[in-house]
């Protein structure tokens, strides 16, 4: 089993490729927008968009502002990169303590750990689209937001 504290194990893709793929998720981890516009495509394509993302790497900065507000904490550990040249796959978790809103639910204080799987097709070493899944059910659970509590109604 893999130490999650080592550097993720790469295969199959350029080292450019790699490059900006853990680009990224550094973004994520440390709010740095910036680096976005080194490694994405301006009319990147995220797929699924988040309910109120907009598309485009513009899109995904405010996004990543939300995950930082609402998970000040949140690390993106990258496990593997497995692919070829011009295609990247992603197995990554990702660990953080719920201390903003999140999907309509309040601050919980409750550490999660939820794993993410990603495809990526990149040009040049630059991320075009991204096509993603994380567990954000398991989050519900692990943060105590599922089941969800049902409240009487009274007339």
């Amino acid at each position: 089993m893999r130490d999650h504290d080592q550097p993720p194990e790469i295969l199959g893709i350029p080292a450019a490729d790699a490059a900006a793929v853990t680009a990224l998720y550094r973004a994520f981890n440390t709010g740095d927008t910036v680096l976005l516009d080194k490694v994405l495509a301006p009319d990147w394509q995220d797929i699924p968009l988040a309910p109120h993302q907009q598309p485009g790497r513009d899109g995904l900065k405010p996004l990543i502002n939300e995950f930082r507000a609402a998970f000040p904490d949140m690390r993106i550990q990258v496990l593997e990169i497995i692919g070829v040249p011009g295609r990247a796959a992603i197995r990554a978790v990702i660990t953080g303590t719920h201390t903003g809103a999140w999907f309509g639910v309040a601050p919980t204080g409750k550490p999660f750990r939820i794993p993410i799987h990603e495809f990526h097709h990149l040009q040049n070493g630059t991320v075009t689209h991204t096509w993603h899944l994380e567990d954000w059910f398991g989050w519900l659970f692990q943060v105590g937001a599922w089941p969800a509590v049902k409240q009487e109604i009274t007339p």
